[in-house]
């Protein structure tokens, strides 16, 4: 199977779960140390920028439109449609329930923190600002590319190249978000330790279902 049984993932999954509450508590009850730490680390990556010019802030600009939502949403369910077509269906509905989960948990998380944006931020980005929804949805989607696309190289330095550039993708999508004043920066690192935490869950269950929804007859046919 792409994911095989894990001893240590409910390990991972408290680790993942009680940073991203400790730092949800402290966002919520506004301690003034994350708030300095936030505004410290954002300092670091807006002093030096220039409005709506330079290389650097398109493709800041442009990682931020690649990975939105709704941009997410299109590339999972690209990857989902070529993974059916290659036979790997029971992977191609993992992949989309991943997102899907991960897209609700972000939201309801959103709707209890109720954290607003930097003073700065674009007319565009409306809505809270806890966790990142760009950012909590592009990791499961490179988590989906690592995990079950990757796999599929046969080529091992190819493979090593798209693990690099999907991590740096990731990184660099972070600091896009803190560079256009859409989020402070916990608000992506708690978006990656929300989405760690719920792939540790998707990962449990892909390893308890793969092998019985192969007993539904238009998916005994899928590979896992």
């Amino acid at each position: 199977m792409f994911i095989e049984r894990d001893d240590h993932r409910l390990r991972r999954f408290a680790i993942g779960g009680v940073f991203f509450l400790i730092l949800m508590l402290l966002i919520m009850f506004n301690s003034s140390v994350a708030t300095m730490i936030d505004a410290v680390l954002q300092s670091l990556f807006t002093g030096q920028r220039i409005e709506g010019a330079g290389w650097f802030h398109a493709l800041m600009t442009l990682l931020s439109f690649l990975a939105k939502p709704t941009m997410d949403i299109i590339w999972i369910l690209i990857i989902a449609v070529i993974l059916w077509l290659k036979r790997y269906q029971i992977p191609a509905l993992w992949a989309a329930c991943t997102l899907l989960g991960g897209d609700v948990f972000g939201e309801l998380f959103k709707h209890i923190v109720k954290r607003a944006r930097p003073a700065q931020h674009l007319a565009a980005d409306d809505g809270y600002s806890f966790p990142s929804g760009h950012v909590l949805g592009f990791f499961l989607v490179a988590a989906v590319l690592l995990l079950i696309v990757v796999p599929l190289i046969r080529k091992h330095s190819t493979r090593t190249i798209c693990q690099l550039l999907i991590v740096f993708a990731v990184f660099f999508l972070a600091v896009s978000r803190v560079y256009l004043y859409a989020h402070w920066p916990f608000d992506t690192i708690g978006a990656m330790l929300l989405a760690y935490t719920w792939l540790q869950v998707a990962e449990w269950l892909y390893v308890a279902w793969a092998p019985r929804l192969l007993r539904i007859p238009f998916l005994s046919s899928s590979e896992i």
